[in-house]
């Protein structure tokens, strides 16, 4: 199991947003977290990689660490086995896109110039952005720049990726292009968690869907794939 929590209250500015959460996460699963601006989406994904901390629960587990005793010292080593993707991309826009990629394998202990040069070239080929390499940021459309997000997300071969409303800032042919690329990551064994109001993408690449509302996260699943089923009739 990459994420276990039971009956979790996840607070934001001192105010529980979502009380009593059961939330399960395992290899290779496409989750969905839909819900109404505010309702907690966000929150619950800032949990998963320590930006949010976690006062009160039965337990809170993200792969095989204890949240509820965790220490900040051992917040960077969970984070490396994690891919997180933002809405608006979070490049730095003052260098290429090599040098963007290369900067996240340094940081993250990379030493070897020519297994940084191949890791780079592999996870450009996967998101299909292997002529963008010398690009800067400001030259990408949306959906390019987003590509690349996703490819830093994965250099490191994370367990899990994050993804905070991916597709919100883009067009609807776009944004199937970045939901199928995640929808490909989870076949490799990677488990995808992806906050989205694109509701309509539930139903073109089926996953696991949980819902917040009124302070509450449910698994509504079942209810979704009803609905599909309703919809080929």
């Amino acid at each position: 199991m990459f994420v276990e929590y039971k009956n979790v209250n996840i607070y934001q500015d001192d105010v529980c947003v979502l009380s009593n959460v059961d939330f399960h996460v395992d290899e290779g699963e496409f989750i969905y977290i839909i819900g109404h601006v505010g309702s907690g989406k966000s929150s619950l994904l800032k949990t998963l990689y320590c930006e949010l901390d976690i006062p009160e629960g039965e337990e809170a587990v993200v792969l095989e660490r204890n949240l509820l005793r965790m220490k900040r010292k051992e917040v960077p080593a969970l984070r490396k086995e994690l891919g997180i993707i933002f809405q608006d991309f979070q490049l730095l826009h003052d260098r290429s896109v090599y040098k963007n990629l290369q900067f996240v394998l340094k940081s993250t202990g990379w030493k070897n110039k020519k297994d940084i040069n191949e890791r780079i070239d592999e996870v450009l080929e996967a998101v299909g952005m292997a002529d963008k390499k010398l690009k800067m940021p400001y030259e990408l459309s949306g959906g390019e720049q987003q590509r690349i997000a996703i490819a830093r997300a994965i250099l490191n071969k994370p367990k899990m990726i994050i993804a905070d409303e991916p597709t919100g800032n883009l067009d609807p042919e776009t944004a199937d292009n970045i939901v199928s690329l995640l929808k490909q990551v989870s076949l490799t064994g990677a488990a995808v968690v992806m906050s989205t109001h694109n509701l309509p993408m539930l139903d073109k690449y089926p996953g696991i869907v949980y819902q917040c509302k009124d302070g509450k996260l449910s698994d509504v699943t079942a209810e979704y794939n009803k609905m599909s089923i309703v919809g080929e009739e």
